[in-house]
């Protein structure tokens, strides 16, 4: 493969590195009836308020869950059970989440003293510094962190599997990929420990385990959650915090509790007009929505996948918005240029750092295979290569923004097809031009919404014909949070998916 075609392909992976249906036979139509499978986040709150359950309860029966199905799925990377009890008994504080249980993502999201390992045997043992602001506004909206979920290294790639922690395993197929980077969150959820959990996204690590997991994902508008401390931004400005969740109106009562200006910070997302909860069942209006079901590289989509977009755009139609396929024009040559320059570096960054400080040299006995080619390309990037692809990335940004003044919504796949086997898209694959091949194929679509800053969430309407979830994408305007949660609320109640969950032993 010529180098040209080698990097505008690790530049597509780079960015990946970032209809109502009939319950499947491998799908539990309802589960036990357990506090847990019955209540969202919310829910469980107003359960602890009103006292027929105590937070130590609920605390304990989420760790009970995760300790029956880690072992087959693998997706705790730290468990910080004694600590969790601990807050509790301290007493938990009387937020919007008060006394729910919670997880929190093993990469760039820190507790003082605790691991935080990035998925990666670089960073094995390592224990954080600081306490995100994150974490501290999580704990303040009365949340009890009780661990830590997996994580690719670094959060590069598309499947939560890594030589540090193993493969994550979905709970609909265990042979198949969760997702990532988030897969790990998504499992907790998808499984039952929780009904929502910590993620993070740089080119759709929250909506991709969302839609291979079957739930509510939403990535918010950059500026909008802090990232901090020590960094305020990731990848340039292309990575975000969030969660994935069963219900659509935690991830909006979740945002409101946690958004706005952090310390430090360059910038941060326009000021919404009134809590995103409330945006929740508000009449979204009628909505005009862009169609795209084909990816810019021309790689293939799986029919099952466009046939679950299209019968969301049949949907959308039906609840009295218009559809039609359009989509921008932009330059993927430079955007995947763009994309693998800043991640590149920020990854040699990351690296030298890591390996300053235990000093010893960068190799394959302490990164994976994809992760070596990245830093080491990583290293030809020169500071004007950086700086021109942050310049790319704005121009995209700019005319995603002019296309975004004809339509209110942007609609496609979340990804090209149903969730792989294990194996295909992991960061430790020897033949580097299979894995970028197969990761590109794989997520042609969720980057440009981290490269352009924008909302975009994956709503769970679709399911396979062999029984796995399939997730559709909406994205809208920068800043346009409360679009996504009035539609999402709307499509949540047209085509309801809480029942739809997969069958746990």
């Amino acid at each position: 493969m010529d180098t040209t075609r080698r990097e505008m392909l690790a530049g597509a992976a780079a960015i990946a590195a970032t209809a109502a249906v009939s319950v499947p036979a491998g799908a539990a139509s309802r589960a036990s009836g357990h506090v847990l499978d019955d209540h969202d986040a919310m829910g469980l709150a107003e359960l602890v308020k009103t006292r027929q359950v105590s937070a130590s309860e609920l605390l304990e029966a989420a760790i009970a869950r995760a300790e029956k199905h880690n072992p087959k799925l693998n997706f705790i990377a730290h468990k910080l059970y004694e600590r969790a009890r601990a807050t509790v008994a301290k007493g938990v504080p009387e937020g919007p989440f008060q006394g729910v249980p919670w997880l929190i993502k093993d990469l760039n999201t820190h507790i003082a003293g605790e691991l935080t390992e990035q998925g990666s045997r670089l960073f094995k043992g390592n224990r954080a510094t600081v306490t995100s602001e994150l974490v501290k506004r999580y704990e303040r909206a009365g949340l009890v962190i009780f661990g830590k979920t997996t994580s690719p290294e670094f959060g590069l790639t598309a499947t939560t599997e890594s030589l540090l922690m193993g493969a994550t395993r979905n709970p609909w197929n265990p042979e198949r990929i969760a997702g990532g980077s988030s897969g790990g969150a998504a499992v907790a959820v998808a499984s039952g420990v929780l009904p929502a959990a910590h993620a993070t996204d740089g080119g759709g690590s929250i909506r991709i385990p969302a839609s291979c997991c079957g739930l509510f994902g939403l990535k918010p508008s950059r500026g909008r959650v802090p990232m901090g401390p020590p960094y305020t931004e990731g990848w340039g400005g292309m990575s975000a915090h969030h969660a994935v969740t069963r219900s659509v109106r935690d991830s909006a009562a979740l945002l409101d509790a946690t958004h706005g200006l952090e310390p430090g910070a360059r910038y941060t997302a326009p000021t919404p007009e009134r809590p995103f909860l409330e945006e929740v069942g508000r009449d979204p209006g009628r909505l005009r929505i862009a169609l795209n079901v084909t990816p810019a590289l021309g790689t293939p989509v799986d029919p099952d996948v466009v046939a679950a977009v299209r019968n969301a755009a049949a949907l959308c139609e039906k609840l009295g918005h218009t559809v039609e396929e359009a989509a921008p024009k932009l330059d993927m040559d430079a955007i995947g240029k763009a994309s693998f320059a800043i991640i590149g570096s920020s990854i040699v960054a990351t690296v030298n750092a890591r390996c300053a400080a235990l000093g010893i040299k960068p190799g394959l006995d302490v990164l994976e295979a994809a992760t070596l080619m990245y830093y080491q390309m990583g290293q030809k990037t020169a500071g004007a290569d950086y700086v021109q692809g942050t310049n790319d990335l704005m121009v995209a940004a700019t005319a995603v923004s002019e296309f975004m003044n004809d339509y209110d919504i942007l609609l496609s796949p979340t990804v090209a097809s149903p969730p792989l086997p294990l194996g295909v898209i992991n960061l430790s694959n020897p033949d580097i031009e299979a894995y970028i091949k197969a990761i590109s194929a794989f997520v042609p679509f969720s980057g440009l919404q981290n490269q352009t800053g924008q909302p975009s969430m994956s709503v769970p309407l679709g399911m396979s014909q062999s029984g796995l979830p399939i997730g559709v994408m909406f994205s809208a305007r920068y800043g346009a949070e409360a679009t996504l949660f009035r539609l999402a609320g709307q499509l949540e109640k047209a085509a309801p998916w809480r029942d739809r969950r997969p069958r746990m032993a």
